[in-house]
């Protein structure tokens, strides 16, 4: 169960949050992208990155020049997922909506300095944008390794909200000549693109070609 702190607590729509641990899994394992939110320099910074998962553990990385990843060293960070799923269309503009989910963590990031554990960081974080690239292509020479910093955030505090279903209109809009429901809102990976200077006969590996 997640643990609920002054932080987490939801405030509007309290039946849309969800304790369970294994939501915010979900919420986290079905994104590509999050938003790390930094205060740098007196002025808070929302950076979106790419990021991935080992047990209660979100590692993110980026370059060791990096302000947001610096000013994220040893302070309270946010990240933030969010997955819009479609578009809730009701009989008034005031009760439109989004259906969605997402997930807010809180907690102080820590800078990963075992090499063992940056290697691990570094694989959830390509494995989790492209699964089976990394044991695919060159790992990280020192030089690379060198320029890059990785962050450790725990999952000790977070929240879920989720929200489903159609629209919830007035009860005398219902009568309304106008069409309500759930415009859906569905991502597909396309085609591969090769590279444009990739040699001859080398094809898109399994993994990619077969991506769901």
């Amino acid at each position: 169960m997640l643990s609920t702190t002054p932080r987490t607590t939801l405030g509007r729509s309290k039946e849309r949050g969800s304790t369970d641990r294994d939501d915010l899994y979900e919420v986290l394992d079905s994104g590509l992208i999050c938003h790390l939110g930094v205060i740098v320099n007196g002025h808070p910074m929302v950076v979106p990155t790419g990021y991935g998962r080992i047990g209660e553990t979100l590692y993110l990385h980026g370059s060791t020049g990096a302000s947001s990843l610096r000013a994220g060293e040893g302070t309270d960070v946010c990240v933030t997922v969010t997955h819009l799923d479609g578009i809730v269309l009701a009989r008034s503009i005031f009760h439109h909506s989004v259906n969605y989910r997402s997930a807010i963590v809180y907690g102080r990031a820590r800078l990963v300095t075992d090499e063992d554990e940056r290697m691990e960081g570094l694989r959830a974080l390509a494995e989790r944008l492209a699964p089976g690239q990394w044991d695919y292509v060159r790992k990280p020479n020192r030089k690379e390794l060198a320029a890059t910093a990785v962050l450790a955030l725990p999952l000790d505090e977070a929240s879920v909200k989720v929200r489903r279903g159609g629209p919830v209109d007035e009860e005398e809009d219902y009568d309304l000549p106008v069409w309500a429901g759930v415009l859906p809102l569905v991502t597909s990976w396309g085609e591969p693109e090769p590279d444009s200077v990739l040699p001859e006969g080398i094809g898109a590996p399994v993994h990619i070609l077969h991506r769901e």
